[in-house]
């Protein structure tokens, strides 16, 4: 099974965790995190998430985006069919960030994309021609756990 973590959710356990619903988040990322270590799931990544990460300014939280993302067993390179893709995710109101993001896990062929951003996930979970399922961390959890 193929994952796919934006970068919010690969910084969860970085924000505030006194809030239940972050921490309970955190907890599904990491628990996720441990089994794609193991080798029972395969962790992608796409060179979209490692210019994002490089683009983070706290160090820390740059260095724990990094350190995840040594796990990837596949990172996409962005090619013109994920920017053809993202340009129409673009149409339909996602970010660029966002966009280049799904389509690159499209791409990957990723089975999950597992985001934190509830406004981007709303969005997602409205289109009707996704090749991947989106989700935050708790209900990735519940899938797969």
């Amino acid at each position: 099974m193929k994952i796919y973590f934006d970068n919010c959710s690969l910084q969860r356990s970085l924000d505030d965790l006194t809030q239940p619903r972050i921490h309970l988040e955190s907890q599904a990322v990491s628990e996720i995190l441990l089994l794609c270590e193991s080798g029972k799931f395969s962790l992608v990544a796409s060179e979209i998430l490692e210019i994002e990460v490089n683009k983070t300014p706290p160090p820390r939280r740059k260095k724990l985006a990094r350190k995840i993302l040594n796990l990837a067993i596949d990172k996409i390179l962005t090619t013109k069919e994920i920017i053809n893709r993202a340009d129409e995710f673009e149409k339909r109101g996602f970010a660029a960030f966002d966009a280049l993001h799904l389509a690159s896990a499209e791409v990957a062929q990723a089975d999950f994309f597992c985001t934190c951003d509830d406004k981007f996930l709303k969005r997602a979970k409205a289109q009707n021609d996704l090749k991947i399922r989106v989700c935050n961390p708790l209900e990735l959890a519940q899938e797969v756990l």
